[in-house]
């Protein structure tokens, strides 16, 4: 008798010790499978409604596969209330978009209203083109973490070769660059116009005051338009946690490459600086144009197959002189696009 209460008491003991293993290695599974869910770049995690987002923080299936596929996927930064810049765009170069193309208006969600989201939800459910950043406010303040996060997204989901970033005040003759692309090599490659002689900028809207590296900026391509191969995308997003954020996105990136073996390619038909340097039937990007810019420009290469009604150009260019130091690369001169 004593033997069997022996055995019935030992038998309970094991199931509470058992029960006790158990609970708090469940609860240890809960907490990692809900941390797996947040932002691979370092973003806190939100709750299920923030999840819900268009397009972003979508996972790929357990296979590895991608959820869209593109020889060139093409990032164009907007904001929520720039509904007819984007329309424009629509009607204009993007009418170029062939299969192999994907494109996204990026768009920063954060602290916008109730209207705003459900308007920027029906916009996309009527175009299929826009990329949602819930945890990013759509502010110059945010513009390198915008960036940095659609770079994060892009890796995670789409399989493509080529990423083109432009800004929504850029036009774009898509099939030159395209054709272009075609001749680039699909690895290490950086393409746009570079400047290194640029000072570093102290105080006001595009103040560094973090910048500790030198008394220049990094050689970069300049953020009207710029083209990286799609390994280049992979290694910002993957490292995304690690990299410092500066004000300006493409002196970020610039900076984030600096040490990366690759293939920095200037090219002086990226009309891609702060001030556009006129009209060039060469040019591949032109920056900063106002929405009659873009649509004379469009409704020119239609009827003409050339850009340019009459071409100008304002402002001298160069080619950049990668056997000299940065701070002697890029002296304008006359014949230069």
């Amino acid at each position: 008798m004593q033997y069997r209460a022996h055995r019935k008491m030992a038998r309970k003991a094991r199931s509470t010790n058992l029960f006790i293993i158990i609970i708090p290695a469940l609860s240890f599974i809960a907490v990692i499978l809900y941390l797996a869910r947040c932002n691979p770049s370092g973003a806190p995690c939100k709750g299920d409604t923030d999840q819900q987002s268009i397009d972003i923080f979508s996972r790929d299936s357990e296979k590895g596969e991608k959820k869209y596929k593109a020889s060139l996927l093409v990032f164009i930064l907007s904001a929520p209330p720039l509904y007819t810049r984007r329309e424009e765009l629509r009607k204009n170069w993007l009418q170029k978009k062939t299969k192999d193309v994907q494109i996204r208006f990026v768009i920063g969600t954060a602290k916008i209203s109730d209207a705003e989201i459900k308007q920027l939800k029906e916009e996309h459910s009527q175009y299929k083109d826009l990329l949602l950043l819930t945890t990013v406010e759509d502010a110059f303040k945010s513009l390198t973490r915008k960036v940095l996060e659609m770079m994060v997204w892009a890796d995670n989901n789409v399989e493509f070769d080529y990423m083109l970033k432009v800004d929504d005040d850029s036009f774009v003759r898509l099939e030159a660059l395209q054709r272009e692309l075609q001749s680039k090599r699909k690895e290490r490659l950086y393409w746009g116009f570079f400047d290194g002689r640029a000072h570093v900028h102290r105080s006001g809207k595009y103040g560094e005051p973090d910048w500790v590296l030198c008394d220049r900026y990094i050689p970069y391509a300049l953020g009207g338009g710029y083209v990286l191969s799609s390994d280049l995308v992979h290694f910002v997003a993957r490292n995304a946690p690690y990299l410092k954020l500066y004000h300006a996105e493409d002196v970020s990136l610039g900076t984030w490459l600096a040490p990366v073996d690759l293939n920095r390619e200037h090219d002086p038909r990226f009309d891609t600086e702060y001030k556009s340097r006129g009209c060039r039937n060469v040019y591949i990007i032109s920056h900063k144009q106002s929405i009659e810019s873009l649509q004379n420009k469009w409704q020119q290469l239609e009827s003409t197959g050339k850009m340019c009604a009459s071409e100008q150009q304002v402002r001298q260019s160069y080619v950049y002189n990668w056997n000299k130091l940065p701070t002697e690369c890029c002296e304008r001169v006359q014949g230069v696009p």
